[in-house]
């Protein structure tokens, strides 16, 4: 397939790798342009704007919010006035439930297609074609992005023909996994100030509890491996309050995601914004009194 691809952060970077071993042409463009040297060097060709990457009739975006996403989407050089008609527009970040609506309509008043694929996945399964896909559109058009997207992951999972329920189930799993994060720090702390190491708890907790997820970030807490961030604290606070905001539209009650935040805010204070999201783990410590380290 011809792929533009827009947004080259740790996870888009990863996601062209995979592309390009497969075979695929791929057009990038990132707004730091030398972000795309390394690419460019193993094959991808660098489109001057957008506009360019759109051009090609599929092109995927990989940025960091509804906002950097909006910047790239609108505008005589954005994606918008690029894509073709019966062209599609593929989004694989973090975006709100209201603006992935808005997107879809206006792809469609316009003759285009969109189509929602966030995906679970640290960098470097990113990099090896291990990402697991959550997927919203039109049948047709997900059906053309097949060689795309078996290229990016082990794990296609197909929502829904609206886009934005797609960001639905991303937004709730990253809650999942950001409350995990949550649990697992105040769990270690617990048994660290009742005088049980925390090898020797997590030990117990991987035996008892045992999940690829749990398994993951509980060795990332206990390792306190923050540098460098597969997970940006700073991204982490945004998707809480993407939580926070599709549970205010639907009515839901998430008492956790409000601690979650507060926490995270903590630690923006704190400066850990571009620290891990693992690195909340040094709120919870204060919290309960433990030292600070250097």
């Amino acid at each position: 397939m011809d792929i533009g691809f827009i947004g080259l952060g740790n996870m888009g970077r990863g996601m062209v790798q995979s592309l390009l071993r497969a075979g695929h042409r791929v057009v990038v463009w990132n707004r730091t342009p030398e972000r795309a040297d390394e690419l460019v060097a193993l094959g991808a060709e660098r489109a001057a704007t957008p506009f360019e990457a759109a051009e090609v009739g599929v092109v995927f975006t990989m940025l960091a919010d509804d906002a950097a996403t909006e910047a790239v989407v609108a505008g005589p050089h954005g994606i918008l006035a690029g894509l073709p008609r019966d062209g599609i527009h593929v989004a694989s970040s973090t975006l709100s439930v209201r603006y992935s609506a808005e997107l879809a309509e206006r792809h469609r008043t316009r003759g285009q297609h969109f189509v929602a694929a966030p995906v679970f996945g640290r960098p470097d399964a990113a990099a090896q074609g291990a990402l697991r896909l959550v997927i919203a559109g039109q049948p047709g058009a997900i059906a053309r992005l097949q060689p795309a997207f078996a290229a990016l992951g082990s794990q296609q999972f197909v929502i829904g023909e609206r886009p934005e329920q797609a960001h639905a189930v991303k937004i709730a799993g990253n809650f999942l996994i950001l409350s995990l994060v949550e649990l697992l720090s105040e769990a270690f702390v617990l048994a660290d100030k009742a005088g049980v190491s925390r090898e020797r708890f997590f030990e117990v907790a991987s035996a008892v509890f045992s999940s690829p997820l749990a398994d993951r970030y509980g060795r990332a807490l206990l390792e306190q491996r923050f540098q460098p961030p597969g997970f940006r604290l700073m991204l982490g606070l945004k998707d809480i309050r993407l939580a926070l905001e599709l549970a205010e539209a639907t009515h839901t009650p998430l008492p956790i995601a409000d601690l979650v935040r507060q926490h995270a805010l903590e630690a923006m204070a704190r400066g850990q914004a571009e620290l891990d999201f693992t690195s909340l783990l040094r709120v919870v410590e204060a919290h309960a009194g433990l030292p600070r380290p250097e």
